[in-house]
């Protein structure tokens, strides 16, 4: 099965390394539910196509605290250009812990923020959450660290370090170990635990707090091997039957609190 997941990998392979400074990874997740949503879901697809709903990606919200969110899916009242909370009916947060684990308990709770904020407008919103946990035991810091290296003499990074990432070459190891972010063994379980505490809330039971949906993915992205979604992994996670329910969850959803 193919994912917006395994999307982001192949545009990290295509990149050569994994740049957390940017939201490219997150936009490509986000374009992809929403595609695979218009494609499984009739009603979603035709109040899309009727206008009755548009999809705001990454854009400034008025209504959060924070300066964007990733997905909305409103319907459209007066201008498509202008997203109301009160009116959204599908939102998405996409997060990650790959870097460093230590990072988790903030990006937990930006998470539970958005969450919270968005549930204060409109109580029967489907609120989507997606976490990319990180399995390498090590990460080549290459945005931060190795680039800066070469501020001065890009064309030496593009010709003598740019071919070599995620290929496997252990090489880079040695070369850069100022770069190098350590993870222990069971930082990757440890984090999928402390997300497992957000709120969730029962299928239709749109008077509780939580998330409707909160997808973990494991990737092992370490910028020197071949990036991976860790479909072999430790965690006990069914990357591809976990999307599924998510986009069921949606579907169901939608169809219970807009078209019932």
């Amino acid at each position: 099965m193919n994912t917006p997941f395994d999307d982001v990998i192949r545009r990290v392979v295509e990149r050569r390394y994994h740049n957390h400074r940017k939201a490219e990874h997150s936009d490509i997740v986000c374009r992809g539910i929403w595609a695979d949503l218009l494609a499984r879901c009739e009603n979603i697809r035709e109040d899309y196509e009727r206008g009755k709903i548009a999809s705001w990606l990454n854009q400034p919200a008025p209504d959060l605290q924070r300066r964007r969110a990733d997905l909305l899916v409103f319907e459209i009242v007066d201008s498509p250009d202008r997203p109301d909370l009160s009116r959204v009916r599908i939102c998405l947060e996409n997060k990650s812990v790959i870097t460093a684990h230590r990072n988790k308990g903030e990006r937990f709770r930006d998470l539970d923020n958005f969450r919270s904020e968005v549930q204060q407008r409109r109580r029967e919103a489907i609120v989507l959450g997606t976490v990319l946990i990180g399995t390498a035991e090590r990460y080549l810091n290459v945005a931060d660290q190795v680039r800066k290296l070469y501020r001065n003499h890009p064309k030496e990074f593009e010709q003598s370090v740019l071919p070599r990432l995620s290929t496997g070459d252990d090489t880079l190891w040695d070369d850069f170990p100022f770069a190098i972010s350590e993870n222990r063994t069971d930082d990757a379980q440890k984090t999928l635990e402390h997300f497992r505490r957000m709120p969730t809330r029962t299928p239709n039971l749109t008077h509780q707090e939580g998330f409707d949906y909160l997808l973990m993915i494991p990737v092992h992205v370490d910028n020197v091997n071949p990036p991976r979604v860790d479909r072999d992994n430790t965690l006990g996670l069914d990357v591809d039957e976990e999307y599924e329910r998510l986009l069921e969850t949606v579907q169901r959803g939608y169809i219970a609190r807009w078209h019932v």
